[in-house]
């Protein structure tokens, strides 16, 4: 008589052979590498919608994931990459090792090695074929904020309130601003955009000023003792809180932890894209974020001012002439702290209770209505550019 042995023993035992082995084939998977140059080995054309980005330190990265989580930046198959020259000062480390411990693999990264210096920015130079690459596997580019740009860049003598602090950072996106759009400083250089201006291009705060010094334009060193006559943080505390770029109080009470920004509003051209673009009219005048003590001066070649403080003394918004997705504010719409409905901040010692941005800027429209609207736009631009390729 034969035995009869159930095959579900066999069966379950297999299964449990497989799930393992599954397991160990994941567990056992390499941790994701982001590239240290991407663009080298990357195609032109792809399925990704590609952003580069130009400064990516750690601050960078986290506004942007933000700005996806709460569904402001809308492209879909979006591929990020840090751009940085590897002479900057900044610990660009810590953002990759940030990448790599999320594993966030549509982020990436290129470094830059190639010689520039303040004699070579604005003319052929060793890096003049790299930006040329970047530019063409590219959907679109940010310039984010950061420190003073050295004056003797935009051929002015250095204010003693001038804060410089990495200089390869300033050659390296002032020379790339240059070749991608062209400039007073060599008016025969045919620009990137010459042949491709639909490209978008958003500078945000220090990157504004970037656009426009790239462009042989110049800034105001300190708009307080410049623009207001103003030499001491206590003669600044007297002035209407709207002629306020970053918060004084914050300077000079640390121990209060107050915020360090301030919040105003701004005065919008109706020529300018803001309203012809957005959809706002002239007379709309949104509160935003800023923390900066400079601004344009003298615009750029192509470069036209669209926003300005209300009394007209600060410009806060340019674009471009002629390249019609060409972006700058001086305030700062990527702030995390914008999108956050919990925390509260203090902006004078004699506040008893701290506001929430995020609450401050939904009951005081259009403000917050402003700042979706340029993300929806940037979104809108990237998308079309890498669809029209």
């Amino acid at each position: 008589m034969k035995k009869s042995y159930s095959k579900k023993p066999v069966i379950f035992a297999l299964f449990i052979l497989f799930a393992t082995f599954i397991f160990l084939l994941d567990g056992c998977k390499a941790p994701y590498q982001p590239p240290e140059r991407f663009f080298d080995t990357a195609e032109q054309f792809s399925e990704e919608v590609r952003l580069s980005i130009f400064y990516p330190s750690l601050g960078s990265l986290k506004a942007l994931i933000e700005l996806r989580e709460q569904g402001l930046i809308t492209v879909e198959n979006l591929t990020v990459i840090g751009i940085y020259h590897e002479k900057e000062r900044t610990d660009y480390e810590r953002s990759i090792e940030f990448v790599k411990d999320n594993d966030l693999r549509w982020i990436k990264f290129h470094k830059i090695s190639g010689e520039l210096n303040k004699d070579t920015l604005f003319e052929n130079n060793p890096c003049s074929g790299e930006f040329e690459q970047i530019f063409r596997k590219s959907d679109g580019i940010i310039f984010f904020g950061g420190a003073d740009i050295p004056p003797y860049i935009y051929g002015e003598k250095t204010n003693l309130l001038s804060g410089i602090y990495t200089t390869y950072r300033h050659f390296l996106e002032l020379s790339f601003i240059f070749h991608l759009l062209g400039g007073f400083q060599d008016e025969s250089l045919s620009p990137f955009l010459e042949s491709d201006p639909e490209f978008p291009v958003l500078g945000i705060c220090l990157g504004a000023q970037s656009l426009n010094v790239g462009t042989g334009g110049t800034l105001t060193q300190d708009i307080w003792s410049e623009k207001y006559g103003k030499e001491y943080f206590e003669d600044v505390f007297a002035l209407d809180r709207e002629n306020w770029h970053n918060n004084p109080y914050s300077r000079v009470f640390p121990e209060e932890k107050l915020i360090g920004y301030n919040l105003h509003r701004v005065k919008l051209s109706g020529e300018g894209k803001f309203c012809s673009v957005l959809g706002f009219k002239e007379d709309d005048t949104p509160y935003i974020i800023s923390s900066h003590h400079q601004m344009v001066e003298t615009p750029g070649k192509g470069m036209t001012i669209i926003a300005t403080s209300l009394d007209g003394k600060v410009v806060e918004g340019i674009e471009h002439e002629k390249y019609p997705h060409v972006l700058g504010t001086q305030f700062h719409p990527e702030f995390p702290i914008l999108w956050d409905t919990v925390r509260k901040f203090r902006i004078t010692p004699q506040d008893e209770e701290g506001i929430n941005l995020n609450s401050f800027l939904k009951s005081n429209p259009p403000s917050w209505d402003f700042h979706k609207k340029i993300w929806a736009w940037l979104s809108e631009k990237l998308t079309e550019y890498h669809d029209s390729k």
